[in-house]
């Protein structure tokens, strides 16, 4: 879905007018008060307080990296959204697709084994079971039947909590100040153009273009995403020195249908420019088509990469 504008407003009207119905979803959505289970393996959540994209799977990605860094054997643990899969399974690239469990659980499975499983607690036994030393969930924050060993909440800095108020009066899955007393720290991505709340540590960092995009310094590009947030994408883009000539949003998720993806290479091609999108966005086009298109990888910069480790040290991670 695309977020309504009122969404970021937060003297609109429309915010107003539904914030009771924002207060039944509050109360029927919250975690569960039951007793969260505690898997064999050691959990790191990665989650949000918005509903969309904040950048969490490039934050999963790289607490990842650190704890195989500091000798951990992670496995991702993902639910699998957009998948017609239940699991608990493991994903294979050479054997699934996005329809099957997912985008995320497909990028996520560059970097380290990656599992999809509705049933989180199911899942983290799977997961540990097949040798995980910890267990890092991309999303599921809100889920209450696995313990948390550490959480993390990401925020996109250009649009944080947006107008504050809990869906669908605003973009919230749940009041954040219901989700800061179960997180440990907030990674806010990119400059901070936007009032956050307080009350939390705050771990600060920035997507930049992995090694290899510079290739496309210089050319001309005709750019799409279905992410989130869309113009993430066109900033990337700008910041690699490409000059774009084209731009086309997507709701985040969308899967491609093949005539619309040859349309946007038609689209391309028309202007004398190079197709190019998102990794997460490759995972959603045909594979016929998937090769004629060009993909931009981001990697998550730390403004401050001792704060992670004090946070993961701090629970005995590494």
């Amino acid at each position: 879905m695309r977020p309504p504008t009122f969404w970021n407003d937060r003297n609109a009207l429309a915010g107003r007018v539904l914030a009771p119905a924002g207060w039944l979803y509050a109360q029927l959505s919250r975690p569960g008060r039951g007793r969260a289970c505690r898997s064999s393996a050691p959990v790191v959540c990665i989650g949000n307080v918005v509903l969309g994209g904040a950048g969490k799977t490039p934050v999963a990605l790289a607490v990842a990296r650190r704890l195989a860094a500091a000798g951990h054997s992670p496995h991702f643990l993902s639910r699998g959204y957009g998948g017609r899969l239940h699991g608990p399974v493991r994903v294979d690239p050479a054997v699934h697709g996005a329809g099957d469990v997912g985008d995320e659980p497909l990028l996520l499975a560059r970097a380290a084994p990656a599992w999809i499983a509705r049933n989180r607690l199911a899942g983290a036994q799977a997961v540990a079971a097949a040798g995980a030393t910890v267990i890092v969930m991309d999303d599921g924050f809100q889920n209450g039947s696995l313990a948390k060993d550490a959480a993390l909440l990401v925020a996109d800095g250009a649009v944080g909590y947006g107008n504050g108020r809990v869906f669908p009066a605003g973009p919230l899955r749940e009041p954040a100040e219901a989700a800061h007393a179960r997180a440990d720290a907030l990674v806010v991505v990119g400059t901070i153009t936007c009032a956050l709340p307080n009350g939390l540590p705050r771990l600060e960092a920035r997507l930049v273009p992995a090694p290899g995009s510079e290739r496309l310094t210089g050319r001309a590009v005709f750019g799409f995403a279905g992410i989130g947030r869309p113009a993430k994408f066109a900033e990337t883009l700008e910041e690699l020195g490409a000059h774009p000539v084209g731009f086309r949003a997507f709701p985040d998720h969308h899967a491609y249908r093949p005539e619309e993806a040859a349309a946007l290479l038609e689209a391309a091609a028309a202007l004398g420019a190079v197709c190019v999108t998102t990794e997460k966005d490759a995972m959603r086009l045909p594979t016929a088509i998937r090769a004629a298109v060009e993909t931009v990888a981001v990697d998550l910069e730390w403004r401050d990469p001792d704060g992670l480790d004090r946070l993961l040290h701090g629970k005995g991670l590494i």
